[in-house]
């Protein structure tokens, strides 16, 4: 017999889910990165983090900086941030856990199924061929199968190199305008 071992389900199973109270996107200013509270990258304008209770390793939530509620609500700097964390967690995320697939979108509101509905974000899910079995269907189970500490070492590193290119850089590097 084999063992699926999810500690850090436990938490969750207990109704423990949250180490903060309040919004989980709505960090300091001065915090960039916090491995307890799976914070990968924060700028002014966006920030990831690792979803504490993942659909798939490696499930990231990316969040505008500012709390807002729905994308009708950003400014166009926010908008243009987040699209281009959007694609530089996509390439982060392929090159550490080489997904066959990548599911991404966002539920506005909590009728869409969002969990945090007054601070939107990004769901940003790799995907491998049949990665899911019987268990998600049958026992609401996900099999994940690396520690999402090991998982938050290991794209960290990525997501500091771009707090250290900056976010203007970035940006104009992403519309092609690097000058």
């Amino acid at each position: 017999m084999k063992t699926l071992w999810a500690p850090w389900r436990m938490s969750y199973i207990l109704g423990q889910a949250g180490t903060r109270e309040g919004c989980i996107f709505d960090f300091p200013a001065a915090i960039t990165h916090d491995k307890r509270q799976l914070l990968l990258y924060k700028d002014g304008l966006c920030e990831v983090l690792l979803n504490r209770f993942p659909y798939a390793n490696g499930h990231l939530l990316i969040a505008p900086a500012r709390h807002v509620a729905d994308i009708t609500g950003l400014s166009t700097a926010e908008a243009g941030a987040l699209m281009a964390m959007l694609k530089d967690s996509i390439i982060i995320l392929r090159r550490h856990l080489r997904p066959d697939g990548i599911n991404s979108g966002l539920n506005l509101g909590a009728a869409a199924g969002a969990g945090q509905a007054d601070h939107l974000h990004f769901h940003v899910v790799p995907r491998w061929q049949e990665d899911h079995n019987f268990m998600t269907v049958t026992a609401e189970i996900r099999s994940i199968p690396e520690h999402i500490d090991n998982t938050f070492d290991q794209l960290l590193p990525d997501f500091q190199a771009l707090a250290r290119q900056g976010t203007e850089d970035r940006r104009q590097k992403t519309e092609g305008r690097k000058e």
